[in-house]
């Protein structure tokens, strides 16, 4: 199990961790609730009708990061439409993100806070031990799944990867490269992915 999630009888997924590795799971989810920034409530008087109807921005994120996970709606990223074209699809792509990114922020945000939370308390009942067992839900293992997801995004637009080409370099990075350590958790949290998605499949 170590590495690696297996199913559970019944559902849901495990994995053992150690204290390195779920500090360092934590800290990557608590950047990227950061990174995502606060949801309309807190701009809207905490008033649920106002927050329902609240609307979303209509402009990309300038961070490429931010850009990476809500990306536009429309448009072929290879193409080179033309400026009609290209016009008509900034204003759908607007219209999209105004009415969902609040959702889609508030998706990820909870996904986030759901590995947060259970690796708090997995360290909280393993308090003196070195490293325990993480026991998940089907539901939880579906959120995990989604933010480990969203963290490769993230660590994925920093390094710059775009293509399945750009992660075969990183392989060959030498140890002294600056962006070795992120390099390592990028792969490291994409075979948890790989092995979570496993335990999902019927």
């Amino acid at each position: 199990m170590p590495g690696q999630f297996e199913p559970l009888p019944g559902g849901g997924a495990a994995v053992a961790l150690d204290d390195v590795e779920i500090s360092i799971i934590r800290s990557l989810a608590v950047q990227l609730l950061e990174l995502i920034g606060p949801g309309p409530a807190e701009d809207v008087s905490g008033d649920p009708l106002a927050e329902l109807f609240a609307e979303g921005p209509s402009e990309p994120p300038s961070d490429p990061v931010l850009r990476r996970l809500f990306p536009d709606a429309y448009g072929d990223p290879g193409g080179t439409p033309q400026a009609a074209e290209a016009e008509e699809q900034r204003a759908h792509s607007a219209e999209f993100r105004r009415y969902t990114e609040n959702d889609l922020r508030a998706g990820k945000r909870e996904n986030a806070l759901a590995v947060i939370r259970t690796l708090d308390a997995l360290s909280s009942a393993s308090a003196g031990e070195d490293g325990a067992v993480l026991k998940l839900s089907p539901a939880e293992s579906r959120q995990w799944l989604s933010a480990l997801n969203d963290l490769r995004l993230a660590i994925g637009s920093r390094l710059e990867i775009t293509d399945e080409d750009d992660s075969d370099l990183l392989f060959r990075l030498p140890d002294e490269d600056p962006r070795k350590p992120m390099v390592m958790a990028y792969l490291w949290l994409g075979g948890l992915q790989e092995t979570l998605v496993s335990t999902l499949m019927p």
